[in-house]
């Protein structure tokens, strides 16, 4: 008689894909022409490099245009300010008639607000020239260039200019069955396995070998995929050698539970039946093989 099937094991080796731990896509927020490229291919980043500078002359002339119209500003407020102290000298003389006075306050209080629309348009003046130099915003590694020397960029467009992607540490993106995860439920009601709590994740690359440092189960998700029946959960694990690109397929070894006065056999007897499922034959009390 061929074995029972044996409870579903609880450590499993989902498959996953590997992603970027952060991921920027670099568009122009104004139109330009591209001075050049200010970084290498392939090469290291930091949160505020410059990328792409643009032909800016246009940008400067509006703030130059802006810093002059508050210059201005400043002046006529200055010579309403001396207007409205002499006014106030002069009203409490009764030389000035409550009339004249009102009309030099509103004059000065007008000025002040003239001000203030002159300082926000050089800030928005400022905002074109500034975006006109296109920094990273996160640090990582940047991939190609779409764009090369001349090349004209307009405001929103829809092909990135590079892209920026954090690598240490990356996200691994694991899914596992529902069905698993249901015996699972079922098999914590029992008393001979216990809720694993803080056991890392160890990462199988594509050829089978171990990833040599561990990731920590961060997420997973409350919903099930209607498509494909899984449920996602996401692993961050270390990458200080980038050796785990984004987009690498991987397996996650996940332990969802522990079982209690367990038995580690060698693995050299341990058979798998026609399900996958791991089994071992063993001798009984009687001598008899089961």
């Amino acid at each position: 008689q061929p074995p029972p099937p044996p409870p579903p094991p609880h450590n499993r080796h989902p498959p996953a894909r590997t992603r970027a731990f952060g991921l920027a896509e670099r568009r122009p927020l104004v139109t330009g022409i591209i001075k050049e490229s200010l970084f290498t291919q392939g090469d290291q980043v930091e949160a505020g490099d410059p990328l792409y500078p643009l032909v800016d002359s246009t940008y400067r002339a509006a703030v130059a245009s802006a810093k002059a119209a508050v210059a201005r500003a400043e002046a006529a407020l200055e010579l309403a300010r001396l207007d409205a102290n002499r006014a106030e000298e002069l009203r409490d003389s009764d030389v000035l008639s409550g009339q004249e006075h009102d009309r030099i306050m509103a004059a000065y209080n007008q000025a002040a607000a003239d001000l203030k629309v002159a300082e926000a348009q050089l800030q928005s003046a400022a905002l074109p020239l500034s975006y006109a130099r296109i920094r990273s915003p996160i640090a990582g590694r940047v991939g190609k260039s779409n764009v090369t020397q001349g090349a004209l960029v307009t405001k929103d467009q829809d092909e990135a200019l590079t892209v920026v992607q954090q690598l240490d540490p990356v996200y691994v993106d694991v899914t596992q069955s529902a069905s698993e995860l249901l015996a699972l439920r079922r098999r914590l009601e029992e008393s001979d396995i216990r809720k694993a709590d803080g056991i890392p994740v160890t990462i199988l690359l594509g050829d089978g070998t171990e990833y040599p440092l561990q990731g920590e189960l961060t997420f997973s998700d409350v919903s099930v995929d209607p498509m494909t029946g899984s449920v996602d959960f996401r692993v961050v694990v270390p990458n200080p050698d980038r050796l785990l690109l984004p987009g690498m397929s991987v397996r996650a070894v996940i332990s969802n539970a522990v079982l209690l006065d367990g038995l580690l056999v060698p693995q050299q007897g341990i058979m798998r039946n026609q399900q996958g499922q791991a089994f071992a034959m063993v001798v009984n009390g009687d001598n008899t093989v089961e």
